[in-house]
């Protein structure tokens, strides 16, 4: 097979080379390979951006053991004290290792006992190794929290005095590093966490800010918290106003065709109402009591006339007359207790009022009158916009809660938009050039490897093959003159040499180039022409 037969030359060809030219074109086809496959790795390579700097040996390990877990491809600087990952899953990296509470930084909590002996410490350094324990552990902690990035956490415990009448509770501050804007429930929360693990603090002496200098929670507690939580309060229910007026009027006016914006007034003060209610018509004896008296008196009085016969012995003087009275009292006292119905009820309101509501809405006028048609006439344009802003009107307050008793407002308002404010449009695709652009990095590093790798294999393959060339062109040469003459009667009888041509540029090509080879390919295409030279050279011989 002519497959075999090729594969065969060149190693015999290759044999015939010698050790030393062997081993000189090993050597230079190695080095080729090995300086193609280095620009194609070093070009090829991902960019690596540092993920944690500053690391101390533990959390290097710690994180490479994650990041291995997950399949993350890494890297480690060369001082071993920053990570280094992909560009592309950098994000992906530090929320795997934010769940696994990496990376852990150096001892701050209550590991720092684990360093010190048991002799040679004062109470002052245990105290103080105590306090920046507590801190220590608080700040991991609130570091666990959601959106939280790290914590700095400082306590100061009031010294111990005799002649104190009152012990003054320690105090706190916290300082927080979150990733968006400091939220006034993290801060409660964080406050309330600080006060819970250090004994005899309250809520009131911790003070929370974030790393921008804003102060999120502090003072006394209660008039701050509710002052926040008010506002707080009427901007979730002005809101949730406004998303029911947007769902209400956005099938009827198109989503960018008007805007609303809605403002509450809250009452949140507490109320405590005591109701006794009694009931008359519901009344039950309870007890009855009654008191009978009877009372009879008789009176009787004679009276003597003053006269001379009083002075008289033995006479009888008659009395003129006698009163006589007789008094009879009869009492009754009847007492009747009753049990009547009550009901008591007691009320503390700590929610909160709405004590008015000013809404206001803005509508596209343009898109109104587009509706109508380009022949409707001011007069029809006029009452078209009258008659939808009073619908306007209607659908809001009816969505909104309006109470207009309670002092609630509400404004309707019909102004031409800005073009600025029209739909969103869709993104329009990427042109070719733009993805050319973007992929602008990976096409120079394939650019540069393939002029890499023709610039070794042009100035560097090629000379060196070159070089080992001589002695396969030598053999060719040392052949007998019949190639030459026969390639010279080959011009003169007009036969057109199909393998005459230049050396061949690659090895292989130059192994196949053998006399003999050329004379048979010459032979079986060209029978006739090569008896007719064959018999010229008989003809020649006889002659000489």
């Amino acid at each position: 097979m002519p497959g075999s037969e090729q594969a065969e030359k060149i190693w015999s060809n290759l044999k015939d080379l010698g050790p030393k030219r062997l081993m000189a074109l090993g050597i230079i086809g190695v080095l080729t390979l090995v300086l193609v496959g280095g620009g194609a790795y070093l070009l090829s390579r991902p960019q690596m951006t540092t993920l944690y700097s500053g690391l101390d040996r533990d959390d290097i390990t710690r994180i490479g053991s994650a990041l291995q877990d997950a399949g993350i491809q890494f890297d480690v600087n060369t001082e071993s004290s920053a990570v280094l990952v992909n560009y592309s899953s950098t994000t992906r990296a530090r929320m795997l290792l934010a769940e696994r509470g990496l990376p852990r930084g150096k001892s701050a909590g209550y590991e720092l006992f684990d360093d010190l002996g048991s002799l040679g410490l004062t109470s002052f350094m245990q105290e103080i190794t105590r306090v920046r324990a507590i801190e220590g552990e608080l700040g991991r902690t609130i570091q666990s929290m959601k959106d939280v990035q790290a914590a700095r956490v400082h306590i100061v415990f009031p010294e111990k005095g005799s002649f104190r009448s009152k012990d003054q509770p320690p105090s706190a501050s916290v300082v927080i590093k979150t990733l968006g804007s400091g939220d006034s429930k993290t801060a409660q929360a964080i406050r309330h966490l600080v006060a819970a693990a250090v004994p005899g603090m309250v809520p009131s002496k911790v003070t929370v800010l974030d790393s921008t200098g804003t102060l999120l929670a502090s003072g006394s507690g209660e008039e701050n918290s509710s002052a926040g939580e008010m506002e707080g309060l009427a901007s979730r229910i002005s809101s949730r106003i406004q998303e029911n007026i947007r769902k209400t009027l956005t099938p009827y006016l198109g989503l960018s065709n008007f805007q609303v914006s809605v403002n509450t007034a809250l009452n949140t003060d507490k109320q405590r109402i005591a109701e006794t209610i009694f009931d008359p018509n519901s009344r039950i004896e309870r007890s009855v009591q009654t008191v009978r008296a009877s009372e009879s008196a008789q009176n009787a009085t004679s009276q003597r006339p003053t006269t001379v016969e009083q002075n008289l012995p033995d006479t009888d003087v008659n009395a003129g007359g006698e009163d006589q009275s007789i008094e009879e009292n009869e009492r009754r006292e009847e007492t009747v207790n009753y049990e009547i119905s009550s009901k008591k009820v007691e009320q503390t309101r700590e929610g909160y009022d709405i004590e008015r509501l000013s809404i206001a809405v803005l509508v596209n006028r343009q898109h109104l009158i587009d509706g109508l048609g380009e022949k409707a006439s001011e007069e029809t344009i006029n009452q078209a916009l009258k008659t939808h802003m009073d619908e306007i009107r209607a659908l809001a307050t009816s969505s909104a809660g309006f109470d207009e008793a309670r002092g609630d407002q509400i404004k309707v308002s019909m102004v031409n938009f800005e073009v600025g404010t029209g739909d969103l449009a869709p993104l329009e695709p990427l042109s070719i050039t733009q993805v050319l652009l973007r992929q602008s990095g990976n096409i120079a590093n394939a650019v540069s490897i393939l002029v890499v790798s023709g610039l070794l294999i042009w100035f560097g393959l090629r000379p060196a093959i070159n070089s080992l060339m001589p002695k396969f062109i030598a053999n060719d040469n040392e052949a007998p003159d019949t190639e030459d003459t026969f390639e010279t009667e080959l011009e003169m009888g007009g036969v057109e040499s199909s393998i005459h041509g230049p050396l061949l540029e690659d090895l292989s090509r130059k192994l196949e180039a053998s006399p003999v080879r050329k004379l048979e390919q010459v032979v079986d295409l060209h029978e006739e022409q090569s008896a007719a030279i064959l018999k010229q050279w008989f003809y020649q011989t006889e002659s000489a």
